[in-house]
């Protein structure tokens, strides 16, 4: 089969399930478009293991794939500056400490917390994961989706501020995450740790160099944009920015998936404002919502097909199943932490921890880098995990955040 039949025929379900969730379900269209299709890719997958052509085809399939090109040198940049587009700046300036805090230290400390209760969980079970491998884990499944957690927020009633530092968080997250997961990716493939010094000055350059590279393309596209009145020919533009921006800071040996998210930022912010017209506005971010969207729809028909050929057995589903509660505390551990060291300083609301907790969304960005890890005993068990989290993330906490919001929201009756 060829990446153009299996593009079609990924973009063809997608335009189904969009038709079911309208129909049947009505849930916000990210939420509900990814909960029909993770599970069509559960049966799909039971399916294959009853049926072992089903598991054939999957196999071939992924031969024609190369997933780390796919992810990394395609979907990434597009799901990051998409993502980004929609955050507002002045919001994020209020909330920054916070912010810049969970985006840090909560995702290294999520990190090490997950890797650590997944080394032990393997070996109690025998699969004899590599701590080293057990890490990659915690880096890829700790930053949280913003595209899931902006739709869920939006119908949830989660106040303001609250809803600021979920969405800003999860944005955030992403960059760093990544740099942290190409770190450690890094070191398994040298199989020895660089020395400190040189760690940080590899991490310097990429965060620096790449919040440098988003924000020169971001200017050149803002003025470009702004002396333009056609919105397909600016839509282009931010095309561009995605495409070229992104293989520039590769180029460069900067952290592309930053330089992303500021060129987002600008454009989504600065650009808006000052340089596109209302009916440029109305087309262009329709336009990124529909094609993000439509890439977190692949990525999950990507894994979707890696699982059907993986040798699924009651060991991966008993990962997947360990991995879901290690990853909520892990969540409860980065964001209690910081937060209630930061407490004496600002005030948090009531019940602030527990809606963050279980508002952390994981998604694409996950899938992604899941995809992309190298070949290694355990690496089916990986994905297994990643895949469970992503499925429980979505089907369980997307649809109950709202009514638990509601829930700790209502105030008590006044006393007699």
């Amino acid at each position: 089969m060829s990446l153009f039949q299996l593009a079609g025929i990924i973009i063809t379900l997608v335009a189904l399930f969009g038709y079911l969730n309208y129909r049947l379900i009505r849930l916000p269209d990210a939420i509900g478009i990814t909960a029909i299709g993770l599970v069509t890719t559960l049966a799909i997958a039971f399916t294959g293991k009853l049926i072992p052509a089903v598991s054939i085809w999957a196999a071939r399939t992924l031969q024609a794939v190369d997933f780390s090109e796919t992810v990394f040198h395609g979907m990434l940049g597009f799901l990051l500056f998409a993502g980004s587009l929609h955050i507002d700046l002045a919001d994020i300036a209020k909330e920054k400490w916070v912010i810049g805090v969970l985006a840090t230290v909560g995702v290294l400390l999520s990190t090490f917390v997950v890797g650590a209760g997944m080394f032990l969980a393997s070996q109690a079970l025998g699969m004899q994961l590599g701590f080293i491998y057990c890490l990659l884990f915690g880096a890829l499944i700790s930053p949280t989706d913003p595209i899931a957690v902006l739709a869920v927020l939006r119908n949830a009633g989660v106040p303001k501020s609250l809803e600021t530092k979920i969405a800003g968080e999860s944005l955030f997250n992403d960059g760093t995450g990544v740099v942290a997961f190409l770190t450690i990716l890094g070191i398994a493939n040298a199989g020895h740790p660089e020395p400190l010094g040189a760690t940080a000055l590899l991490l310097a350059r990429e965060v620096l160099g790449g919040i440098a590279v988003g924000l020169a393309v971001g200017l050149v596209g803002f003025v470009l944009l702004r002396g333009l009145d056609s919105y397909p020919t600016e839509i282009m533009i931010t095309l561009a920015m995605a495409t070229g921006g992104y293989a520039l800071a590769e180029a460069l040996h900067t952290s592309a998936p930053i330089a992303a998210v500021v060129m987002g930022l600008l454009i989504g912010n600065q650009g808006r404002r000052l340089a596109m017209s209302e009916s440029t506005r109305r087309h262009l971010f329709s336009f990124w919502e529909l094609l993000d969207e439509l890439l977190n729809l692949v990525l999950f028909g990507l894994v979707g097909i890696e699982i059907i050929a993986l040798p699924l057995s009651a060991s991966h589903l008993l990962i997947a199943a360990i991995a879901i509660p290690l990853v909520l505390l892990a969540r409860l551990v980065s964001v209690g932490a910081p937060l209630a060291a930061m407490t004496p300083f600002r005030r948090m609301r009531d019940h602030a921890i527990g809606i963050m907790t279980w508002g952390g969304l994981r998604g694409a960005i996950s899938v992604a880098l899941a995809l992309t890890l190298p070949a290694f005993a355990g690496r089916d068990f990986i994905i297994a995990a990643t895949y469970g989290v992503v499925i429980f993330s979505i089907l369980v906490q997307a649809l109950t955040i709202g009514p638990l919001v509601k829930a700790w929201s209502a105030k008590p009756p006044p006393a007699a």
